[in-house]
């Protein structure tokens, strides 16, 4: 089965960008749709933005940070890596990120953790 490998997390201050990075190890069991969720601690794991391949478009359904992020993959290939730009980072963007496929999805990555300081 296809691994995910995030990155790019880390201690920032509020206001700053960062830039996440998903990998995938390999094309099986690869879907047209991938997106970035995250899971604040103690809190659920929630989708924040996905990207369908094929028409290249992107979506939001998180309102708390509509506006704040960039979903777009490296190119139209299947083990293309997906990135998330969010900007503006604000406390409550502290959690845990996690790229997968829209369900069903395919076993978690280990995240990469954002934490935001004011």
């Amino acid at each position: 089965q296809v691994q995910l490998v995030e990155s790019g997390g880390g201690l920032v201050q509020a206001g700053k960008s960062l830039k996440l990075n998903c990998q995938f190890s390999d094309t099986s069991g690869a879907r047209d749709t991938a997106g970035w969720y995250r899971q604040a601690p103690g809190g659920e794991r929630s989708l924040v933005a996905f990207h369908i391949r094929s028409s290249d478009t992107a979506h939001y359904p998180d309102s708390s940070m509509k506006g704040r992020l960039t979903i777009s993959r490296a190119n139209a290939g299947a083990k293309a890596p997906l990135y998330l730009e969010i900007q503006g980072l604000r406390r409550e963007d502290t959690a845990v990120y996690f790229c997968n496929y829209e369900a069903p999805v395919a076993p978690w990555g280990q995240g990469t953790h954002v934490t935001v300081v004011s």
